[in-house]
């Protein structure tokens, strides 16, 4: 596959009671279609004393997809949402012009000291230029509703999206497609005349092999020419693949806030400190906007 361009490692970083490999953007690759930014929460033990809390923060100019490989987590939005998200369920929350949410572990969980693994990842989608500012929503797509295939070893799930001339109900805005793919025997992955658009790989368990390359667990690929990628997938492996059309105007990104124009951003983060986003109701918690880096250090 002389089309494989960059391989790229994790890169961890530290946020509390997480370890969170930090996917894109990345200095030579900022996006991949629309997908602006992937991070891989654990996989780690969560229990009586240590549960999962996001606290209210808030987002501009994209979409939220949360996809969980194990686990289980409540999202509460501005919006009015309050929702339970389990393993192979879709959560997409529209921020368009502005809303803030939160993230837990399930108050139950608390209440019977369970103690599970999490494990799953957050991703945003950037919104085209002239819905940037569409009013926030918020849709929960349950496994059962996902399309579904096998083929030759493999079992295909359409999370997201248009491939294989199959559709997911998940209701995105622009053109892209995000797929699990998990295998019992080694198979081979064809994205020509099945997927449009730029290809990212996620290796979330086992290896592939590219360009006679192996690439294990904890690594992205991204394919320098779209639509013709081929990759071979080893037996019981388990790995992402996503991708689509890329906008024809650059995008900016500060801490939650994503928009074509720098203006917008400065906006967002002069209302989110003088606190005048959309609350989450009954949740009186608060993320403060971060500080510039001071790169004269």
């Amino acid at each position: 596959m002389s089309n494989t361009g960059l391989i790229i490692e994790e890169r961890s970083r530290d946020i509390g009671d997480f370890l969170v490999g930090r996917l894109i953007p990345f200095r030579k690759k900022r996006m991949v279609g629309p997908f602006i930014f992937i991070d891989h929460m654990g996989p780690t033990e969560l229990g009586p004393e240590k549960y999962m809390d996001v606290d209210q923060h808030p987002h501009i100019g994209l979409a939220t997809l949360t996809y969980l490989l194990e686990g289980k987590l409540t999202h509460e939005d501005s919006i009015g949402t309050h929702q339970v998200i389990r393993p192979g369920s879709v959560n997409w929350m529209v921020a368009g012009k502005g809303c803030a949410h939160t993230e837990r572990t399930p108050q139950a969980s608390r209440d019977r000291k369970e103690i599970f693994t999490m494990h799953g990842y957050q991703i945003w989608v950037a919104l085209p230029k002239h819905l940037e500012d569409i009013e926030p929503a918020f849709h929960h797509i349950e496994a059962t509703a996902l399309p579904q295939w096998s083929d030759q070893g493999a079992q295909y799930t359409l999370v997201a999206g248009q491939a294989f001339n199959q559709t997911s109900p998940v209701p995105v805005h622009s053109d892209l497609f995000m797929m699990a793919i998990t295998t019992t025997e080694a198979h081979t992955f064809t994205a020509k005349g099945n997927v449009k658009g730029e290809i990212g790989i996620c290796i979330v368990s086992g290896h592939i092999t590219a360009c006679d390359q192996t690439i294990t667990a904890g690594n992205m690929l991204v394919s320098k020419i779209e639509d013709v990628c081929t990759i071979d997938i080893a037996a019981n492996s388990h790995i992402l693949i996503f991708g689509g059309e890329p906008f024809p105007e650059e995008r900016h990104i500060f801490w939650n806030f994503v928009s074509h124009s720098k203006e917008k951003i400065e906006s967002a983060k002069e209302k989110w400190k003088a606190k005048l986003f959309p609350k989450v109701a009954n949740d009186t918690s608060y993320v403060p906007l971060p500080k510039p880096p001071n790169f004269s250090k």
